[in-house]
């Protein structure tokens, strides 16, 4: 049986990137590899393929716990604390 997701059915908010790339890299100058986006907020980070794994580390500091593909061409939305996509 697949896992539900809790939270989407309370989420409403519809954020705006912060930016074109990974926040914290752009930062750094380092690199990434695909970028999530924090549907609380709107915080661009690096994925779980990436070194530096910026949107999971987002979900820790935050407790933000949606996130959705920023990649053009994607369109899916992932819940970390449900492991499961929406």
């Amino acid at each position: 049986m697949a896992t539900k997701c809790t939270h989407a059915a309370e989420h409403d908010k519809k954020p705006k990137p912060h930016s074109k790339g990974c926040e914290d890299c752009l930062k750094t100058g380092d690199t990434w590899v695909h970028l999530r986006m924090c549907l609380e907020c709107g915080h661009v980070g690096c994925c779980d393929s990436s070194k530096n794994r910026h949107a999971r580390a987002h979900f820790h500091s935050t407790h933000h716990p949606l996130i959705q593909s920023a990649e053009r061409g994607e369109d899916w939305k992932w819940c970390y604390i449900d492991d499961t996509y929406l």
